[in-house]
């Protein structure tokens, strides 16, 4: 019997087939032991089209492939169910519109086999530069990077389209919380649950993947939109969580606020600095119509938010995501000890994670092919 790999590889797909071709070519092109690493596909919408396509990748040769599909269950749920299969001891995370750089696992390695409990983000970089609203998305992430300081410990929160941790943390943090309905948020809540157990995130700047995300005006602020509709998820999750604790909590691990407390903004001063930060990276008109898209984005972000409160309060709904009233939750997980948790199947409880319905139904080639569970959630 082979070794396990030391990394699985997790990317989420949702009917886009030229985006992942690019994806596939640069995760088979890695830097890395083909036979030390896997590449799990998630197909979100069950589609023929992107079981092929894998399996004609996987003829090609390199690190095996394998394909699972599940019924636009959203990324959240996605990822959950990649991990499910993942044989790695590392899980690095993508998505099907990145392109990561030939040394992006050997970039994480030396942070993952730490002995502390860690989650570790790379550098993400606009690959549409002549696209402005791909190229102001980008910025804000650059700004709250920045403005939290990854380059220390003091990291809030990573995106999920360039993470990697331990597959042993992810199982006991119980992966990402899948009720949350949109791709948005789940990311910040996942971070954040993990911070508030003792483990750090760390910044690992030579881990790259270029962003072919390609938004135009309309999409750009559908974006914000739905990120809004998001935060009031995660400040309602923030609700129920239980306090940060542990000697090596950061001291930007957000506190858990008191259940009916309204959220807490930003000082002023951020905000104003988010929307003139392209005007100190890029001079001339340029930077100012990218500072209107920041202030567009923001616009919609509150627009979004304020949607999402109106119609849960017109919907009654009192539970908040993340509350013990929504979900199960992993005890180990919300107990106040510090990471490393004591171990527990992830099959046996969950945020979001639970029992696979997946099974092996065929093999070709290098692709191992299995059919998971339908979602509720449609992926927006």
């Amino acid at each position: 019997m082979s070794a396990p790999p030391t990394f699985s590889i997790i990317v989420p797909t949702f009917y886009r087939p030229v985006h992942l071709a690019r994806c596939l070519r640069a995760l088979q092109a890695l830097d890395y032991p083909p036979n030390d690493y896997e590449i799990v596909i998630v197909d979100d919408g069950a589609w023929d089209r992107t079981a092929q396509q894998v399996a004609e990748a996987a003829k090609g040769g390199g690190a095996p492939i394998r394909y699972i599909s599940q019924h636009r269950g959203g990324p959240a749920k996605a990822r959950n169910a990649g991990a499910l299969v993942a044989a790695g001891t590392y899980l690095a995370f993508t998505d099907d519109d990145c392109e990561p750089s030939p040394g992006w696992l050997r970039a994480f390695e030396p942070h993952l086999k730490a002995n502390a409990p860690v989650l570790v983000g790379g550098l993400t970089q606009n690959a549409l530069p002549s696209r402005m609203c791909s190229k102001a998305s980008q910025l804000l992430i650059d700004y709250l990077y920045d403005y939290y300081r990854v380059e220390q410990t003091g990291a809030r929160f990573f995106t999920t389209n360039n993470l990697a941790c331990r597959s042993s943390v992810f199982h006991d943090l119980c992966g990402y919380n899948e009720t949350f309905p949109l791709a948005a948020g789940e990311d910040r809540e996942f971070c954040e649950r993990f911070q508030r157990q003792g483990g750090l995130l760390v910044f690992a700047a030579d881990a790259e993947v270029l962003h072919w995300h390609d938004l135009n005006l309309k999409r750009f602020a559908k974006q914000h939109f739905n990120y809004g509709r998001g935060a009031d998820f995660l400040h309602r999750s923030r609700w129920t969580a239980p306090e940060p604790s542990g000697p090596s909590v950061p001291a930007a691990a957000p506190a858990a606020p008191a259940a009916g407390r309204r959220p807490k903004l930003e000082r002023p001063a951020f905000y104003a600095n988010l929307v003139l930060y392209p005007t100190r990276r890029e001079p001339g008109l340029g930077g100012w119509y990218l500072s209107s898209l920041l202030f567009l984005s923001q616009a919609a972000y509150a627009t979004g938010y304020a949607y999402q409160r109106m119609r849960r309060a017109a919907a009654g709904a009192s539970a908040a995501p993340g509350s013990p009233a929504s979900r199960p939750v992993n005890p180990a997980a919300s107990s106040s000890a510090a990471l490393p948790l004591p171990a527990r199947p992830i099959r046996e409880s969950g945020l979001g994670l639970r029992p696979s319905a997946a099974s092996p139904s065929s093999m070709t080639g290098d692709v191992s092919t299995h059919s998971s569970a339908r979602g509720r959630h449609a992926r927006p």
